[in-house]
């Protein structure tokens, strides 16, 4: 680990990871030859299958968990908790017990663009692909591109 990585010692990584510069992770997996690009960060209970590629600036936030082989663009950000809030009803501040996490499955061969926002609970599909700048809030079967904001289907990979 160098001076620009911070790794908790809770962190799995698989054979052959490339870790850039400039990355938290905490509590999760990466597998093995996956790399990931600077400024990411990988939240506890997340796990980063075999042969992916994190670019840079991208947020994987607690229950996510992402399949072999999907790349995921620059900034792209993954969502957790479908009612965020930082206070209780009684105006105190949330704490880890305070909210429920919701997970999110990303398939193998997935292919996310830039600037994607993924919302919590859903699955995106087997070989799917995403459109730059999409924002994902609902499940997205196998084998389609889609696009938009919301995202929406596009057409059937070729």
């Amino acid at each position: 680990m160098n001076d620009y990585q911070c790794i908790s010692k809770d962190v799995t990584l698989g054979k052959g990871v490339f870790l850039s510069k400039f990355i938290n992770l905490y509590g999760c997996k990466v597998g093995d030859r996956s790399k990931i690009g600077a400024f990411v960060e990988i939240q506890k209970g997340s796990k980063v299958g075999c042969d992916c590629k994190i670019s840079s600036h991208g947020f994987i936030c607690e229950g996510v968990t992402i399949k072999d082989r999907v790349f995921v663009g620059h900034n792209v950000t993954f969502i957790n908790d479908k009612y965020p809030t930082s206070t209780k009803l009684d105006g105190s501040l949330k704490k880890d017990g305070d909210w429920t996490c919701v997970p999110t499955l990303v398939e193998e061969d997935v292919s996310i663009g830039s600037g994607t926002t993924i919302l919590c609970g859903i699955t995106i599909g087997k070989g799917t692909t995403i459109g730059a700048g999409s924002v994902v809030t609902r499940s997205i079967p196998p084998g389609q591109v889609w696009v938009g904001n919301p995202a929406h289907f596009f057409k059937e990979k070729d």
